[in-house]
């Protein structure tokens, strides 16, 4: 695994910590989501389909770094949109890592080189690059050709300068295992330092609708691919092992989606940064007053067949804190990619789903207009005053 012996121990005491202080949910990466605007628009990205005035939105770096503060994680997952859009996001990383918060930053790495001179390596700092695969996978993927040759020429670019470097790959139903496995192994040539790797969640208002996996297509596709790296240990997760042994069906797992709070530029979003189903105006008002028993596989429609990271891989870090040999066990032997796989969670008890996506934008635009409104009423005001 490629988390780095700071941050494995940092977030293992944190744990501890918490668990001592008899807390049952609390918080292990803040998903900070500081713009909606992308300069891709990707086949299955549910995230930038909002009207110019939400897209327009900024999160400042005083409300970033009160998120941060707020929430108490130790890691800080920085998303968008496309973060380096962000006019700001020099100082808000700076301000991060200032606080010894692990910061990964999530970039399609169009303009990574241009922004190199902005940032400084730092032990508390990765570069999160997306790459779904080679070259074919990648621009596929992100619906534009050369974007695979400009992320590889600006990871190799970082990692001249001493950045740490990771690759976040999302995969879906089309993904060939030979493929993936062969383009894991080209990573070591360009000198990536881990991989993060996920299903593809199905976004609601993604273009794509065709190429979400099933959580039986996932658990299958993930034993095809890690049987080819010998149980995943030719390649540098930047995951827990017990994370990568649900992936491949081995265990039973729930989502835990307070281990991942979202802020966004709508506020704190409930119930996970996947999920857009209402906001909160606090950290402490989305952990006390969020119906967390409506959310999750089993119990909500739209969550039926997730299996992202970011739902769950706060319960297998858990996991490995409670278990620790069990844990070590996956990660020195690999992970089992054959023979029968875990019980999966039953889905006949589970809620429909709620579409409140247009009700969502339309309250965001009203605010949004309201609080230009007086702004504009004041100019004529100003001139009026100055003749």
């Amino acid at each position: 695994m490629a988390i780095p012996l700071l941050q494995a121990v940092r977030v293992g005491s944190y744990i501890v910590r918490q668990q001592l202080a008899g807390r049952k949910r609390y918080p292990l990466a803040l998903m900070l989501e500081p713009l909606f605007r992308c300069n891709l628009a990707c086949s299955g990205c549910g995230k930038i389909d909002y009207p110019d005035p939400i897209l327009d939105l900024r999160l400042s770096i005083e409300e970033c770094l009160q998120a941060v503060d707020e929430s108490g994680a130790p890691v800080v997952s920085i998303a968008g949109g496309e973060p380096l859009l962000h006019k700001d996001m020099p100082a808000i990383v700076r301000g991060i890592v200032a606080r010894k918060r692990f910061v990964y930053l999530c970039t399609n790495a169009l303009l990574l080189e241009k922004k190199l001179d902005q940032y400084e390596p730092s032990a508390y700092f990765v570069w999160s690059v997306h790459l779904d695969g080679d070259q074919k996978m990648h621009d596929h993927s992100v619906c534009q050709e050369g974007v695979y040759e400009r992320a590889v020429a600006a990871i190799k670019a970082a990692k001249a300068r001493g950045f740490r470097v990771n690759i976040n790959c999302t995969l879906f139903n089309d993904a060939n295992p030979e493929s993936v496995a062969k383009f894991f192994d080209s990573l070591k040539g360009m000198g990536v330092d881990g991989i993060t790797v996920s299903p593809g969640y199905a976004y609601e208002r993604a273009p794509d609708q065709e190429h979400f996996l099933t959580r039986s297509r996932t658990r299958q596709l993930f034993r095809d691919i890690l049987a080819r790296g010998r149980g995943g240990k030719n390649w540098a997760f930047s995951q827990s092992s017990l994370f990568m042994d649900f992936l491949a069906g081995n265990q039973t797992y729930h989502c835990t989606p307070w281990g991942n709070p979202a802020r966004t530029v709508f506020g704190w979003q409930r119930p996970c940064y996947l999920l857009g189903e209402g906001y909160a105006s606090s950290f402490k008002e989305l952990m006390e007053e969020t119906d967390w028993d409506a959310y999750g596989t089993g119990n909500y429609e739209k969550c039926a067949n997730c299996m992202v990271h970011s739902g769950y891989e706060a319960t297998a870090v858990t996991d490995t804190v409670k278990h620790p040999l069990k844990a070590l066990g996956v990660a020195l032997r690999g992970v089992k990619t054959d023979g029968p796989m875990a019980p999966d969670i039953a889905l006949d008890k589970q809620r429909p789903a709620e579409f409140n996506y247009t009700k969502e934008v339309a309250i965001r635009v009203e605010e949004i207009r309201n609080r230009k409104a007086p702004a504009a009423a004041a100019v004529p005001a100003a001139e009026a005053g100055g003749r």
